[in-house]
């Protein structure tokens, strides 16, 4: 069974630069509504932990963030510079651990990562290490891979065989997630979830033709009728609900520091 290491991740996005990120499926702008949900974003000092490509970074500095960029590959933060630069704005990148980060105590007002607890066979650590850097009452956002879901019976299969592109990882439900943040320091202010569209095996597909093939099939096809429909009303009844939270592919947990603010 692999293991995730600076260099598999260097690998990695090294690819996708060769690639084009446009091959690369973002989350909908998912972070960004959830951060400008708590409030205007003019002037917060915000950092994402585990950037990736930074496309969240970059649209928060758009909105007026002052916004930091942590990762400990190079290739991550190159590509967050291309993409800053791009955008004509400024984004702060610094690579280091998150274990450890090169931050005072209290210096963020949001912290938010994405697909990157689930890395950690123990993520108190990160948690801790998230709540730290946070100033009281300022807010966690971790978006992470939900159990109950196809998704995760696929994942595991993959990760047995030695063939998951991340090595290894867990996943989580949102009782599960929401007790780490409360034991980590935080209240918990909120819980999301996001079944994503196009679906996951659309996205598998379209990868393995690209990979095979060469040809792109469309990245955010036309939904099919009624199927487009159905899905809209779905997400706004059942989507609603707490237990839809237990059907989705991902979820979010929203904590607040404990602490009043400075």
């Amino acid at each position: 069974m692999r293991e995730s290491t600076p260099r598999h991740w260097q690998e990695f996005w090294e690819e996708a630069d060769r690639h084009g990120l446009e091959d690369v499926y973002d989350n909908d702008g998912r972070l960004v509504r959830e951060i400008a949900a708590l409030g205007p974003l003019a002037g917060k000092r915000i950092l994402e932990v585990g950037a990736g490509t930074g496309r969240d970074a970059v649209a928060l500095a758009r909105a007026g963030a002052e916004v930091y960029t942590l990762d400990y590959v190079a290739g991550s933060l190159g590509l967050i510079e291309l993409a800053a630069r791009d955008a004509g704005v400024t984004v702060a990148l610094v690579c280091g651990d998150g274990l450890a980060m090169p931050f005072a105590d209290d210096s963020f007002d949001v912290i938010f990562h994405q697909g990157l607890l689930e890395h950690f066979r123990d993520p108190m650590p990160l948690l801790r290490e998230n709540v730290r850097v946070l100033r009281p009452g300022g807010m966690l956002v971790v978006d992470v891979p939900q159990t109950f879901h196809y998704y995760t019976v696929g994942k595991q299969v993959l990760i047995r065989l030695g063939r998951w592109f991340a090595g290894w990882e867990t996943q989580f439900t949102v009782g599960e997630l929401e007790r780490l943040m409360r034991d980590a320091g935080t209240d918990i202010a909120r819980s999301y979830g996001d079944w994503m569209v196009p679906g996951l095996w659309y996205r598998a597909l379209r990868k393995v033709v690209l990979r095979h093939t060469g040809k792109r099939l469309p990245k955010y096809p036309e939904p099919i009728w009624p199927l487009g429909p159905l899905g809209r009303s779905w997400r706004r009844t059942f989507g609603r609900t707490r237990l839809s939270l237990y059907t989705t592919p991902t979820i979010g947990v929203i904590g607040r520091k404990r602490g009043s603010p400075a």
